[in-house]
């Protein structure tokens, strides 16, 4: 058996929806049939011509599933899955019929399962204990979780619970997240993958590409991204990459803290092999560092962590980021840069720019954030929005433009210079990159510094570059990485 399987979840409201569902399911070793969501279930029929082990679940709307009517029919339903063959049915250890069903079958097949949808029980312990005590085949216990520290305590239970896959370990919500990559780890028999069915679940799609799945060993080195919000991010897709193409026995995935502290809690219990640091925390987990690089202590915040013989050393990977992209494409040195923003990518382009002898302007609503940047680094503090005639080069290192907060942080403002650079990653093109490109700048995406970033990072903790062009490929979408 390997470290952990996959379980696809499928939903539908009718049973051919059912059906079509689980056939269409690719690269999953099972299924979980979710009758609760179907108007009129059929147990027969949702198992006839399967090709997969499934999972029949019928969860009751009290637990956070769909089904409302008498508990005799749910009953009679997961018996007859039972009868009629099911690898697995799910039945919830508050169900009064539970214990019937563990004696029907001498607990085999049967997954006995708890759900918290409100704050984390106190006794996460006692009540895994308590469903290991059912004499079920599998004790699932599924909780949401607020922090990464609260994530925790699922690994502590993990780790006491010695090596036997008999559970199923679930942190659920956007900081649970890595509990359901690191399956493996927590000793999960398998984790489930589906369209957002509890709160953190992702795609089965995702969990292959992004994470490769198939290759995360209950030991595999652990790297993340930490930030808040993160569960978006693009970075895990190029380091799992490069991790399996160097075929290194690591993995890499997004932790959501609630602060630096919480970070620090989850990385150091779980002996953490070297992160991306990202917005929030690029300046306020300098504190918590034993050492950090001069360049990095220079822009005044890390977007990296290296450990080595224990020592947590902060670097900047984002100033050899932001020029790569540069190269070749016009002359730096004396030319004039306007650069949007008073963060610490601001900073980071503004050291970089100053390093090459360019004259750096820092633009920001923010007008006295910026001109404490300028004190300490050098460049000027100038007006917002910067006026016409006034760059050769624009830099956008706000977060106006992205997903989160869409516009254009120029609007308004003629695009009148010979380069705009845009960070943002997500669009792809954002409004301001179509204007600039309009209006005949040349342009650069954010994308490129992302890769250039992370290709340093990777080279930072593993002593090698990643294979050219693999970080580009598997982060647009024109390679194949699964």
């Amino acid at each position: 058996m390997p470290d952990s399987q996959l379980c696809a979840v499928v939903t539908a409201r009718t049973m051919d929806g059912v059906r079509a569902e689980r056939d269409a399911v690719r690269g999953a070793d099972l299924v979980e049939l979710r009758l609760d969501f179907v108007d009129r279930p059929d147990v027969a029929g949702s198992l006839q011509g399967r090709q997969l082990p499934v999972v029949v679940t019928c969860r009751a709307r009290w637990e956070g599933g769909e089904f409302d009517g008498p508990e005799e029919d749910r009953q009679r339903l997961l018996e007859s899955a039972l009868d009629l063959g099911a690898e697995f049915v799910d039945v919830e250890a508050a169900a009064a019929f539970a214990g019937g069903l563990i004696e029907k079958t001498g607990g085999r097949r049967i997954v006995i399962s708890e759900h918290k949808f409100d704050l984390p029980p106190g006794d996460v312990r006692g009540r895994f204990a308590a469903l290991r005590q059912t004499g079920a085949e599998i004790a699932k216990l599924a909780v949401q979780v607020e922090s990464l520290e609260q994530l925790s305590t699922l690994f502590d239970v993990a780790d006491e619970a010695g090596p036997d896959r008999d559970r199923i370990l679930i942190g659920m919500g956007p900081a649970g997240l890595a509990s359901r990559v690191l399956s493996a780890r927590l000793g999960s028999r398998w984790t489930y993958a589906g369209e957002a069915v509890a709160p953190g679940q992702v795609s089965t799609t995702r969990l292959l590409r992004d994470f490769r799945f198939r290759r995360i060993a209950a030991d595999a080195a652990l790297y993340a991204v930490v930030g808040n919000p993160i569960v978006h991010s693009r970075s895990p897709v190029m380091h799992n990459a490069g991790f399996a193409a160097a075929g290194l026995n690591a993995v890499y995935v997004p932790l959501e803290a609630r602060d630096p502290e919480d970070f620090v809690t989850f990385a150091r219990r779980n002996r953490l092999a070297g992160a991306s640091i990202t917005t929030p925390f690029k300046v306020a987990l300098m504190r918590h560092m034993d050492a950090i690089e001069p360049l990095a202590r220079r822009v005044g915040a890390i977007n990296t962590l290296v450990i080595r013989d224990g020592q947590w050393i902060g670097d900047n990977t984002d100033v050899e980021g932001f020029l790569a992209p540069l190269a070749g494409r016009m002359r730096l040195e004396g030319a004039r840069a306007t650069v949007l923003g008073s963060g610490g990518a601001a900073r980071a382009v503004a050291v970089a720019l100053l390093d090459r002898g360019v004259s750096v302007t820092l633009s920001a609503r923010r007008a006295r954030a910026a001109q404490a940047i300028v004190d300490e680094i050098g460049g000027n503090a100038g007006a917002w929005p910067p006026p016409a005639a006034s760059w050769d080069v624009l830099v956008n290192a706000t977060t106006v433009g992205s997903h989160a907060n869409p516009g254009d942080p120029m609007a308004g403002v003629p695009l009148d210079g010979q380069l705009v650079y845009e960070l943002v990653y997500a669009p792809a093109e954002t409004e301001l990159v179509q204007r600039a490109r309009r209006a005949g700048c040349q342009t650069i995406g954010g994308i490129d510094m992302l890769i250039a970033q992370a290709e340093r990072q990777f080279e930072l903790w593993t002593g090698q570059r990643p294979q050219a062009g693999l970080f580009r490929g598997v982060s647009t979408g024109e390679a194949d990485n699964v």
